[in-house]
């Protein structure tokens, strides 16, 4: 009976059943959540403070930024529902068109960014250890096996579908960016591999039918990505039973100048976070490894769809 009343109480105000409205939609920083109320943050902050409380919301710590989600299922979904079923939505149509602004103005930052340093992009990946260990890393959590139809999702210049292509029977390179794309068909051009397809799309809807495919591959991608959380489930959607998501990003670190240096949005990631995601996708976390030096530590996150793979992988 105490939790039904902290919760009831946590959503006596409108403000507060907004934010749940909009933490449905997407996890938000404090900041991107004060934006789209027309509210200052110590506000918006205490507003949270009384959903966190109560079970209904999370607060999370990056560098300087502070970003919220939902809770617990258990409690959530039924609120969720609630909402829904007494026809909120309508009454929520104004927050949700001013995230879609605060999201695309963060996106066309992003998108101009690629635009202006896709030539460096190989570059910018040497903060950590030297490019050649994370890819043996790599090879060596996928195993020497034929891996099927893999996707590489944000595959910037095509150095994963470079890699693993040979051992696949069709690898698909996804990437939002026209430019990014364009170095990578020059890659994938010079190596003659017939059997790689790049197409431009967005990673949180992959151009893959459900069950799609074998292996995905998120590398160096997730640190960049508003809703990590979706981009793990999409990925995992394409996947067929006994399928393998295979994330290469940062550990969690502290620094900051990168997200206005360099675009990064997430400051890393712990295994915490990644197992969780994982989780609410439907995959099993599988493998993890930790791969030290530079300035930054490498970590390599192995999930698996349950299932057992229904279609024979050959390598082309």
């Amino acid at each position: 009976m105490k939790v039904a009343l902290d919760i009831f109480r946590a959503l006596a105000d409108e403000t507060r059943l907004r934010i749940v409205a909009l933490l449905a939609s997407m996890e938000l920083s404090v900041g991107e959540l004060a934006q789209v109320l027309g509210q200052s943050q110590p506000r918006v902050s205490r507003h949270i403070k009384i959903l966190a409380d109560a079970g209904l919301a999370e607060r999370r710590k990056e560098g300087s930024w502070v970003f919220v989600a939902l809770g617990a299922a258990a409690l959530v979904d039924p609120v969720i529902a609630a909402l829904k079923a007494w026809g909120t939505e309508a009454e929520a149509q104004a927050d949700i068109a001013r995230l879609e602004a605060v999201r695309a103005d963060r996106a066309a930052a992003a998108a101009a960014w690629f635009q202006a340093h896709a030539g460096e992009w190989d570059a910018i990946r040497s903060l950590h250890v030297a490019e050649e260990q994370v890819e043996a890393a790599m090879f060596d959590v996928l195993g020497g096996a034929p891996l099927g139809r893999v996707v590489d999702i944000g595959t910037g210049t095509g150095r994963m579908i470079e890699l693993f292509a040979p051992r696949a029977t069709h690898a698909l390179g996804i990437d939002k960016s026209s430019e990014m794309l364009r170095l990578a068909r020059a890659r994938v051009g010079e190596r003659g591999l017939g059997n790689a397809e790049l197409r431009q799309a967005d990673l949180y809807a992959l151009p893959v039918s459900d069950g799609g495919a074998d292996v995905a591959i998120l590398h160096h991608v997730l640190h960049f990505a508003q809703q990590p959380g979706a981009a793990i489930a999409e990925a995992a959607r394409v996947l067929d039973a006994g399928g393998r998501l295979l994330i290469a990003d940062f550990a969690s670190h502290d620094r900051e100048e990168l997200r206005a240096r360099d675009a990064h949005t997430r400051l890393g990631f712990s295994d915490a976070q990644i197992d969780g995601w994982f989780a609410a996708a439907g995959l099993a976390s599988m493998r993890t490894e930790t791969l030290e030096g530079g300035e930054l530590t490498v970590k390599l996150w192995l999930g698996r769809k349950a299932g057992e793979p229904v279609r024979e992988a050959k390598a082309a």
